[in-house]
């Protein structure tokens, strides 16, 4: 069996849809993602390719090149997050007798299931597996004496005040030592930068706990195991928390009402419920 998986969709998105993708497994597993996933991708499948560099995109509206059907066509099964709300996107896949399975690319609002159950559970209805739903990303390393914090999201709603962990920052400096990380385009003088995001996994495993609000990043840590302290306001942490062995949320409405000694506590008592 060679399946097709295309995953579009955010770092977060990606990394809860991870158990679904294990569940997905054939004997050739190629995954095609957003370029930045990529690396991700290629940690659980023989191949993974950008998205932006298939020409899928031009296929309702040209056709597929000659290439791109015949890649298509060496596929049994291609499971497709992307065009699922597409209508002319089905139409063309259907007209040329693809097989293509289409999965919702999002849990429909009022949602109460998790997010990763619920991109299992759609992985379940074509291929039956075992999961406990636990996204996961082996990396080797060995864990060290700091703390990182991450203070940005995609949306200026999901971030905590940078005030706010400068001063968790500060709390905590005494006794662990701070690493600030960032994106590409994130404005924070001296925060460290990666540009593969396997790397970055590995880095994020080094360290003692992570703290961030609701991200990709924060996602990716929980995902290589290091503890984990999340910061949510507008999402649904029972939809969208980030999964591993320890996770712990402070979450209200408005990300200001958090104080910092709430942060704080949750940060030194998730460390003595991991032990560490």
């Amino acid at each position: 069996m060679k399946r097709l998986i295309i995953r579009p969709g955010a770092m977060g998105d990606f990394i809860v849809s991870i158990p679904a993708m294990e569940c997905l497994r054939a004997g050739y597993l190629e995954v095609w993602s957003a370029p930045r996933n990529v690396p991700l991708a290629a940690r659980f499948a023989q191949h993974a390719r950008s998205l932006a560099s298939t020409g899928l995109d031009l296929l309702e509206l040209t056709g597929p090149s000659q290439p791109l059907l015949e890649t298509l066509r060496g596929f049994d099964s291609i499971v497709s997050w992307y065009g699922a709300n597409r209508p002319e996107f089905r139409q063309a896949v259907a007209a040329l007798r693809l097989p293509f399975h289409f999965f919702t690319a999002l849990p429909p609002v009022g949602c109460v299931t998790h997010a990763a159950d619920f991109y299992l559970e759609q992985a379940q209805s074509i291929a039956p597996c075992a999961s406990d739903g636990i996204p996961r990303i082996a990396c080797h390393a060995t864990r060290a004496n700091f703390a990182v914090i991450h203070p940005f999201a995609a949306s200026p709603r999901k971030r905590w005040p940078l005030e706010c962990f400068r001063e968790l920052a500060h709390r905590l400096a005494p006794d662990m030592p701070v690493e600030w990380c960032a994106g590409p385009d994130d404005e924070l003088p001296g925060a460290r930068r990666f540009k593969d995001l396997y790397d970055l996994a590995c880095w994020l495993a080094t360290a003692r706990i992570y703290i961030g609000n609701d991200s990709g990043p924060t996602h990716l840590a929980a995902a290589v195991g290091t503890p984990v302290v999340a910061l949510f306001g507008p999402s649904d942490p029972a939809v969208w928390a980030p999964r591993g062995p320890h996770v712990a949320i402070a979450a209200a409405p408005a990300l200001d009402t958090i104080a910092v000694e709430r942060v704080a506590s949750l940060v030194w008592k998730t460390l003595e419920n991991a032990r560490l």
